[in-house]
């Protein structure tokens, strides 16, 4: 019997029983559970077992807070549930199969826009700023802005455009298709490459597209086709679009390309149809949509069932600026004030800003003790309540998809109420709760209802919501899991004092040693990274061939481990050959940096299946990458079982 196998039977009754566990793994402190009904699982009573330390719901998996025993946790519970463990991928992708095609796609959505987040944040604030000194006309009654009366703060306006234009009309596009093609195991210059090709200063601003004629829009002639020379600045959907394009093909092509010439061939042909495709047929493509977009929008705002378009322009519009095809609008603005001395398109728009930053508002109140969730929380709200909403959407909203769609709701009717008084502006530009400032002063009281409607319905629906999932008990969970991770490195610290040199390395796989030689990669082979040896593997877990300290990790690629060991030697567990290209598909780290491990301790899994599908050999090399003086003795040209057959002395 093991240590754990009474929790682990109450455990496994508490979740709902064997059939109620769809898949199972772990990481450093957490069991994670993916459960067909997440419902049966008694959660207060798995929180009242002296084993656990707290549990909590996050992206579809239902995460048990063990602490530094979580791996003899685990393997008690799934010899007692007589359940096969998987890998965390497979457990997300389990997690994934339970969730709908939304969750799902903001999932996605989210992982492409967090690594961006900071630099939206940053531009936001920026660009906020910039509307209060460049578009408010607050001096001399009213006919004069801050940059009007100030040379220093028109020069301020100007340098901190600057910075606004790198990220959000070049930025976004650039750094989209990067994080989408790094996502897709792709190569990252070639996303910010194709990026670039997106928003250069050779093409036509987008901005600038719907009130140039198309006799003038520049093209590329090529005599018996012409293409239009079009940039895509702020454009999310197109940048997706050729993204993705590019990650398939270069798959596509490394499939295909023989590798000798790989490295020359699969760029050149990924990235240069790629373009072709991106400027031929999406952008076109998106412009289509941003057209027709348009066209509605105009005849809704001057037809018979304005309160009915408005309720659905005032839902849709968040999900415009995700597209990129919001500035579309700016035209039909203009032309309304032109025509008729003002427009009743901008109070929505700048409603709808106000309701996105309130569901972040209801954000911030729900999650007031997390402290790391309001470095983010914060300065979105304030950027999207100066009229800037990509910080809230893209950084806090999306990522749940819930609190869009509340701020959605609440823009809504707002909206509703805006159509309905006729609530009209003078000028556009200045959106957010500064927006009141553009409405044509009789409608101040109309426009402030509406912004009340816009503040309180989205707040009140993310409070709501949020405490049904649970989100304000999750600054606890996290606590106690910081705890936990504090406990483990204490017990680490402790290890570590306590390690003692080994003269035995043992096999870390089960398979056929060879020399280094016998690999024939012309790097490992050539002694270049250090001597050692390898072996082909039969099974796919890697153990450490002797104690020491983890102090090397790849974090992207997951297909290596390196060692620091007692005597100061350093040693360094490559899987397969040319598998850094796999982007971490197939491979799954049972450590981190820092750990301190005993001879035979699972550090890694990965996939024989996934590293023949991606074309590479799976042949597992060792070598010591620092022998720090000492001399060491490899053995080669046996069959080696794991933790039993000595592959090296020193």
């Amino acid at each position: 019997m093991g240590t754990y196998t009474k929790d682990s039977e109450e455990l496994l009754k508490l979740v709902g029983g064997k059939e109620n566990i769809a898949a199972v793994s772990h990481c450093m402190t957490r069991m994670r559970f993916v459960l067909v009904d997440p419902k049966k699982a008694d959660v207060k009573k798995i929180e009242a077992m002296k084993v656990v330390k707290g549990s909590f719901t996050q992206a579809g998996q239902f995460q048990v807070i063990i602490g530094n025993t979580v791996s003899e946790f685990y393997k008690d519970f799934t010899a007692f549930a007589g359940i096969e463990g998987v890998s965390k991928d497979a457990v997300k992708a389990a997690a994934g199969a339970n969730q709908n095609v939304l969750q799902r796609a903001a999932a996605i959505a989210a992982e492409i826009f967090a690594p961006l987040i900071p630099a939206i944040i940053t531009g936001g604030l920026i660009l906020g700023f910039r509307n209060c000194i460049d578009s408010l006309y607050l001096f001399e009654d009213g006919t004069k802005t801050l940059v009007q009366l100030s040379q220093f703060w028109a020069g301020m306006d100007h340098f901190l455009w600057l910075i606004g234009e790198a990220v959000f009309h070049l930025g976004i596009p650039v750094g989209i298709c990067w994080s989408v093609v790094r996502k897709m195991g792709g190569t990252p210059i070639l996303g910010i490459v194709l990026g670039l090709t997106l928003v250069s200063s050779q093409l036509l601003n987008a901005y600038a597209v719907a009130t140039t004629p198309p006799d003038q829009i520049p093209v590329w002639d090529f005599g018996f086709y012409k293409l239009a020379r079009i940039g895509y600045q702020s454009q999310v959907l197109p940048a997706i679009l050729a993204a993705l394009t590019l990650a398939y093909l270069e798959q596509f092509f490394k499939k295909i390309v023989p590798p000798v010439v790989s490295m020359i061939v699969v760029p050149f042909c990924s990235l240069v149809l790629t373009v072709i495709v991106a400027h031929a047929i999406l952008g076109p493509i998106g412009w289509k949509i941003g057209s027709a977009i348009s066209s509605v929008v105009y005849s809704g705002i001057t037809g018979d069932f304005r309160v009915i378009f408005g309720a659905i322009f005032g839902f849709i519009y968040a999900p415009l600026v995700i597209t990129g095809l919001h500035h579309m609008t700016n035209a039909i603005d203009l032309q309304l004030i032109a025509d008729y001395g003002g427009t009743m398109l901008w109070p929505m728009i700048a409603l709808s800003n106000i309701a996105q930053g309130s569901a972040v508002l209801g954000m911030m109140f729900l999650q007031r003790k997390n402290a790391a969730a309001q470095e983010i929380n914060v300065p979105a709200w304030v950027s999207c309540w100066l009229g800037v909403t990509e910080p809230a959407i893209f950084a806090v909203n999306i990522p749940r998809l819930w609190p869009l769609i509340c701020g959605m709701t609440g823009s809504a009717c707002a909206a509703i109420i805006c159509v309905s008084t006729t609530t009209t502006a003078n000028a556009i530009g200045v959106g957010g709760v500064p927006g009141i400032l553009s409405m044509q002063p009789k409608y101040f009281p109309t426009f402030a209802l509406a912004m009340l409607a816009a503040i309180a319905v989205p707040f009140l629906l993310t409070v709501a919501v949020g405490k049904k999932k649970g989100v304000d008990k999750e600054a606890e969970a996290a606590q106690r899991e910081a705890e936990a991770e504090a406990a483990a490195e204490a017990a680490n610290a402790e290890a570590e004092k306590n390690l003692v040199s080994e003269n035995e390395f043992k096999a870390y796989l089960d398979g056929k040693v060879i020399s280094l030689k016998e690999i024939g990669d012309g790097v490992f082979s050539e002694g270049m990274v250090g001597d050692g040896l390898a072996i082909i593997p039969s099974n796919e877990t890697v153990c450490a061939p002797v104690s020491g300290k983890i102090a090397v990790l790849m974090e992207d690629s997951k297909h290596a481990v390196g060692m620091q060991l007692s005597n100061g030697a350093e040693i360094l567990i490559h899987v397969g050959i040319d598998t850094v290209s796999m982007g971490g598909e197939g491979f799954e780290y049972l450590v981190k940096l820092g750990d301190v491990v005993k001879a035979g301790q699972p550090l890694l899994k990965f996939s024989k299946e996934a590293i023949k599908k991606a074309g590479h050999p799976d042949t597992a090399v060792f070598v010591v990458t620092n022998a720090n003086g000492i001399n060491f003795k490899f053995n080669s040209g046996m069959q080696a079982k794991t933790g039993q057959t000595v592959i090296a002395t020193c």
